[in-house]
């Protein structure tokens, strides 16, 4: 998730200050990538850097909003308009650990993957009392759930994958599998 480019969109719908952001940021997202309010300054110390945001002057309470610039618009705009590359997405850091305990002797790859399952079956069920929890009417909440359950759901298909390609299914217990 680009915080940069989250934190301009925000501030194209009007001026904030750093706990604003954060806040909106979060409730947006349904406190799903809670940001630390340090990352937030530093994100706006860029972008001002950048020339993306112009700070104002402080209000009487002390913050100091900032407010999104041309260039900054011109940058969301490109942002919107692009596709979000899967290799910037980082590492399938479950994919590498089935594949190195494959060849790691030891390696108890059935456990693995029942861990695996039990914990991505907990965070459905989460996610699902979640979803079901939030205002119909917010659909960016929404929308951003039910990627995280498509996610999820992805993942317990690709556990399946892994047990049927592995000869898993439909064994009485479980089954060590070791590097050949």
């Amino acid at each position: 998730m680009s915080i940069r480019h989250g934190l301009l969109a925000l501030l194209g719908t009007g001026p904030m200050y750093g706990y604003q952001l954060r806040a909106a940021f979060e409730a947006h997202t349904s406190q799903t990538w809670p940001l630390n309010i340090g990352q937030v300054y530093t994100t706006l110390a860029r972008l001002h850097r950048d020339g993306l945001v112009r700070a104002l002057p402080a209000n009487e309470g002390g913050q100091r909003p900032f407010e999104i610039t041309d260039a900054g618009r011109d940058e969301l705009a490109r942002w919107f308009a692009s596709p979000v590359p899967r290799a910037t997405r980082g590492r399938d850091e479950l994919a590498i650990k089935v594949a190195v305990a494959l060849v790691s002797p030891g390696a108890d790859v059935p456990a693995i993957l029942a861990t695996q399952r039990a914990a991505i079956m907990d965070e459905l069920r989460e996610l699902t009392r979640t979803r079901l929890a939030i205002d119909p009417a917010d659909l960016a909440q929404r929308l951003v759930l039910d990627a995280l359950l498509f996610q999820a759901e992805s993942e317990v298909r690709w556990l399946d994958h892994c047990e049927t390609t592995l000869g898993l299914t439909g064994q009485p217990g479980p089954a060590t599998v070791r590097a050949g």
